[in-house]
């Protein structure tokens, strides 16, 4: 055995040891990531949804997932599932949840013995015992042929990456390629085959001297939940470094031995070769959404120089750089555990859309110069991802900020949910929290007065056909909805439900932006608007029922809908009148003088979670915890943020309790130990709730300079759960809340927790 090999098997013994209980000495922040967290199809409970989360290899943020994948995917199925048995490929994929589909993808599949292409048929089996998921390397045997196996292992840059199969000795050794995925078999609520057969077709060809597979795709499996793109395609180049010994293309059932290329909806090509025993056959792949000459030139910048350990190397450094902005200390290796992974789902998304100063835009069908991000799953990830990136990637945020106000030059709109065009789905138009809280917490490196052009017109400028679409959630072939509903909110007060549809949350959280955005107008000192704006955010008063207690559906006419008041779509996204009943998390002073004071509002409160209304895995009341701190009685947030944050994250696949949705459910974990929580977008302020953990340092850049905030949770124990008081800087905090200046500008957040609530800490 050569020295590099040695070298190399050491490597993976370190690999192999990345999910043991025991401490590891030595262990670094990215050691604990198990990206198999959240991977299972089930859920906590009988009914729920898994975590929605797939082991893909890659670097932070990257424009393309590199994953093995057990099943065809489309709008409401992973490419990933650990329930599992077999793999049919591994996918250059670009789906960000299990609520959206993939696009642009291509799957490249080892094979022993008689070629079998489509994906059941070409399925090979595998065991969990022999997987091995990090962030930057995977591995798996797969069970081939008469008892013989293939050891496939996937590294990743940004847009490419190197495939490795070490092959038992065939003469029948096939690499299968699949460009483009239209089944049938998958029809769904929004995968039309019959509608995208029509239009969509994929490429492959082979160049058997250059040993190479080009070709695009353009599928995009939530397509007709957005506008059509004529130019859209995901294209790719694939490299091998053994010749074919022969070649051919497939379209379906059939196989064309020999063809060069192939046109088709559900196609491929194939490559043969003899392998001896343990021989290793390397696949470089490459990803563009620009043009085949865009793909080979990233897989030029990429992977240049590079071989399989380089790039698994390489890609560990940088998730190790990332993670280990917030280190922990005094928790067991599983809370660690946990924590990194958290932290390894919160940087997936947004993803990386450009591609070395050129991306192209799905909100103009074409090409521009720059860098741009896309996959914003906003109407989650506001509340509290976009929020923790401020301190873990700071980097980031005027880029990311900088990417929605060009897809406003491109499109006309501030994006909603692009994927990677924008799509009829969820509600509200929370660009212009993430834009407003940034720009209250100190980032200018973004053209400000587009951005308040942006945001102003979100929030005061109704969707085409206002007044006669309903535009209901996920609505086939609908424009691009913004605030739906808007011309009734500004007219009569909220939105009526006999007219738009999901009234109830519509027009709470159309008063959630109206915040936002009159927080921005304020700081830019534009006093008329500001005005206007903080009124508007007020209007989600004019449904709060006072004889049932709780916001209902209202008529346009003015009546309460009694139909309507459980739920369903008619009056609420995603949940009924509990879900949204202290929703208006930009005015909590507000919702308590509404329901009659703090002492019923905190019984409100109470009703709520002792009668399991409150849903951890539903977003709208991810900020529910922490009300108690507004009402007087924050010990009880204290008591919820344990047992939520105990409760809701386990080290295991069925590990979140509900979809992961792009990061939100790591991020409210991640602030949950922290021991604070952004309630109020663009506010500045956070809400005090109880560290989990003994020392958390975070590691961040504020204003130019680096800045280590240290969080010290004093006599902590399972029973020591109850804040006795709070220092910052030796100053003393007299309420439940610091603001964010604070946060930059100071050193240590020290915390006393004792076995009994402290009742005059309030």
């Amino acid at each position: 055995m050569c020295k590099k090999s040695i070298l190399f098997g050491l490597f993976l013994l370190l690999i192999s040891n990345c999910f043991s209980q025991n401490q590891v000495p030595g262990k670094q922040e990215v050691d604990y990531v198990n990206p198999l967290i959240g991977t299972a199809a089930t859920g906590f409970a009988k009914g729920l949804d898994g975590g929605g989360t797939m082991p893909s290899v890659g670097p932070p943020f990257a424009m393309t997932n590199f994953v093995a994948q057990t099943g065809e995917s489309k709008m409401s199925r992973m490419n990933y599932y650990y329930e599992d048995t077999s793999i049919i490929g591994f996918l250059a994929s670009h789906q960000p949840t299990v609520w959206m589909g993939d696009y642009g993808y291509v799957s490249v599949m080892p094979q022993t013995g008689k070629l079998k292409v489509l994906p059941k048929e070409r399925a090979l089996s595998f065991s969990h015992k022999n997987e091995k998921s990090t962030p930057y390397y995977y591995s798996v045997i797969l069970n081939a042929e008469n008892n013989k196996h293939i050891k496939s292992e996937i590294a990743a840059s940004s847009r490419c990456a190197i495939l490795q199969f070490t092959f038992p000795a065939s003469q029948n050794a096939h690499i299968i390629i699949q460009g483009i995925d239209l089944n049938p078999e998958l029809k769904d609520w929004a995968n039309d085959y019959d509608q995208r057969i029509k239009t969509l077709r994929g490429y492959v060809k082979i160049n058997k001297e250059k040993n190479e597979i080009t070709g695009y795709n353009p599928d995009r499996m939530s397509a007709q939940i957005g506008p059509p793109l004529p130019n859209f395609k995901g294209y790719f180049v694939i490299q091998f470094d053994k010749p074919f010994k022969s070649f051919g293309t497939w379209n379906g059932d059939t196989i064309n031995a020999s063809s060069v290329d192939q046109y088709g909806t559900r196609m491929g090509a194939y490559v043969d070769f003899e392998t001896g025993k343990n021989e290793k056959v390397q696949v470089r792949i490459a990803t563009s959404f620009i043009s085949i000459e865009q793909a080979r030139k990233n897989l030029e910048i990429e992977l240049k120089g590079k071989n399989f350990n380089a790039l698994v190397q390489s890609s560990r450094n940088e998730w190790q750089k990332n993670l280990s902005r917030i280190k922990v200390n005094g928790i067991t290796e599983d809370q660690k555990t946990i924590f990194y992974t958290a932290m390894f789902h919160t940087m997936q998304f947004p993803r990386e859309m450009s591609e070395h100063g050129r991306y192209y835009s799905a909100f103009d069908d074409k090409i521009h110069n720059g860098g741009s991000y896309t996959d914003f799953s906003l109407w989650d990830t506001f509340r509290a991802l976009h929020p923790l990136l401020i301190f873990t990637e700071p980097d980031r945020i005027n880029p990311i900020i900088t990417a929605m106000l060009q897809m406003f030059k491109e499109g006309g709109r501030l994006p909603m949910w692009p994927n990677p065009a924008e799509t009829n789905i969820m509600i509200g138009t929370h660009a212009d929290d993430v834009i407003a809280d940034a720009y209250i917490k100190g980032f200018r490196g973004f053209d400000v007065d587009l951005a308040y052009k942006a945001v102003f017109k979100d929030v005061m400028v109704p969707p085409i056909d206002d007044t006669i679409l309903r535009y209901g959630d996920r609505d086939l072939w609908t424009g691009y909805e913004a605030e739906a509903g808007l011309t009734y909110f500004k007219k009569v007060g909220y939105v009526p439900v006999d007219k738009t549809a999901e009234s109830v949350s519509r027009t709470i959280e159309y008063c959630i932006d109206d915040y936002s955005v009159a927080q921005f107008a304020k700081a830019l000192r534009k006093t008329n608007d500001y005005e206007k704006l903080l009124r508007l955010s007020k209007n989600y008063k004019n449904l709060y029922d006072t004889s049932k207690g709780f916001m209902l559906p209202r008529k346009l006419n003015g009546e309460f809908d009694s139909k309507n008041e459980k739920g369903g779509w008619d009056g609420f996204t995603e949940g009924d009148y509990w879900t949204y009943a202290f929703g208006a998390m930009h005015d909590v002073p507000g919702m308590i003088d509404m329901m009659g004071g703090k002492e019923k509002f905190a019984a409100k409160l109470d009703e709520n979670f002792k009668g399991n209304h409150y849903r951890h895995d539903n977003e709208p009341g991810h900020h529910y915890d922490y009300l108690y701190d507004y009402c007087g009685e924050p010990w009880k947030t204290q008591e919820l943020v344990r047992k939520h944050t105990s409760e809701n994250y386990r080290n295991n696949p069925i590990g979140i309790n509900g979809n992961e949705d792009c990061g939100q459910m790591a991020a409210w974990y991640i602030f949950g130990v922290m021991g604070f929580y952004p309630v109020t977008p663009a506010s500045g302020m956070y809400a005090i709730g109880a560290p989990q953990f003994p020392e958390i340092t975070l590691n961040f850049m504020a204003g130019g300079k680096e800045r280590v905030f240290k969080i010290v949770a004093r006599n902590l124990s399972e029973q020591n759960k109850y804040v006795q008081k709070v220092s910052l800087d030796g100053m003393p905090l007299n309420t439940p809340f610091i603001s964010h200046q604070q946060i930059i500008n100071g050193h240590k957040l020290v915390f006393k927790m004792g076995a009994i609530p402290n009742y005059n800490w309030k």
